[in-house]
């Protein structure tokens, strides 16, 4: 997953809060290419986990806009050892395209002495070997706005101009008290950090069960940027959070208008098809070993309840506008 770590073991640092550290390759893929790397398509490749949340935004992003041929894509395994994520997916372990073993080895192509976790998702250029950027919250805005001329027919619009300062501000909160509030509950080093981003979270959670009460989606009458930023933390949540990063006040599936809200985006081309729970919970159980020693996965939840009629529909709004669904997978 894309957080500040590439080793087993060593998440959670006794008496301290956890900070994320946000310092990301800034380096962008643009139309103009000012920082030498130009809009191309079939030039670059993204790399990603289906276990990670933060690369699962990337997939459904690229699936849902239809940049499945302009963008190559390359997958990760769950698991990652103490130097970075790994082609384990592949045949013999190397990726067919990148002709690499670790992810690390494109992040040292470009810095060799980068001295920061290697985090998916990854976007590199397949001319040098050499990653972009692992900046995942520009990615996807990217590929909304910088890859618009390689869009599929119909492709949704994302991150529409006049509903963009309210994107951003709910996707904020979002980040803050949920995507990385969960992380603040399981990687506390104190009850105290623990307590406080518990209820953090939980206070986040409410107040997004009454968002969504009377609107089907997060901002205006489509999917938008911010419901691809929350699905892949709310997918998560009954499977690894609850339990594993001890946020059990309740479970995602205890709360009606939320998990009817996941559920409806679940049931979604773009988002149940590009999520993983057996490489979720792999991901999750094994690597963070400090919190879960014996890497015992557990077999729960029921995954058929994601399948359960959501009748978010009677709000009104269409999931993409005036476009279409991508193509069933």
């Amino acid at each position: 997953m894309s957080t500040d770590f590439s080793t087993e073991g060593s998440y959670v640092h006794g008496g301290e809060e956890f900070n994320r550290d946000t310092r990301y390759i800034q380096t962008r893929i643009t139309r103009d290419g000012r920082d030498g790397y130009p809009v191309e398509a079939g030039r670059y490749r993204l790399v990603a986990a289906k276990a990670c949340p933060w690369a699962n935004r990337a997939i459904i992003v690229r699936r849902l806009l239809g940049l499945e041929d302009s963008i190559s894509m390359g997958l990760c395994g769950p698991t990652h050892d103490s130097r970075s994520w790994t082609f384990d997916l592949d045949p013999n372990g190397v990726d067919p395209v990148l002709g690499i073993e670790r992810l690390q080895q494109a992040y040292f192509a470009r810095f060799p002495d980068y001295p920061r976790g290697i985090t998916v998702p990854a976007i590199v250029d397949t001319t040098t070997g050499k990653v972009v950027t692992n900046n995942y919250p520009q990615i996807t805005l990217d590929m909304s706005l910088e890859w618009k001329d390689f869009h599929r027919e119909g492709a949704p619009d994302l991150y529409p101009e006049h509903m963009r300062a309210e994107i951003d501000e709910v996707a904020d909160l979002v980040f803050r008290d949920v995507n990385n509030g969960v992380y603040r509950a399981g990687f506390a080093g104190s009850q105290q950090a623990y307590e406080k981003a518990y209820h953090r979270l939980f206070h986040r959670l409410d107040w997004l069960e009454d968002r969504l009460r009377n609107q089907r989606y997060l901002v205006g009458e489509t999917i938008t940027e911010a419901d691809v930023r929350l699905f892949t933390t709310l997918a998560r949540f009954d499977a690894v959070y609850h339990g594993h990063f001890k946020c059990n006040r309740n479970k995602l599936s205890e709360m009606p208008v939320l998990f009817a809200y996941a559920r409806d985006l679940f049931q979604t081309p773009g988002f149940g098809d590009t999520t993983d729970f057996a490489q979720i919970k792999a991901h999750y159980y094994r690597v963070h070993v400090d919190i879960n020693p014996t890497q015992i996965v557990p077999l729960g939840p029921d995954e058929s309840l994601w399948q359960l009629p959501h009748n978010r529909a009677d709000l009104g709004g269409l999931p993409f506008g005036n476009g279409t669904a991508p193509t069933v997978l």
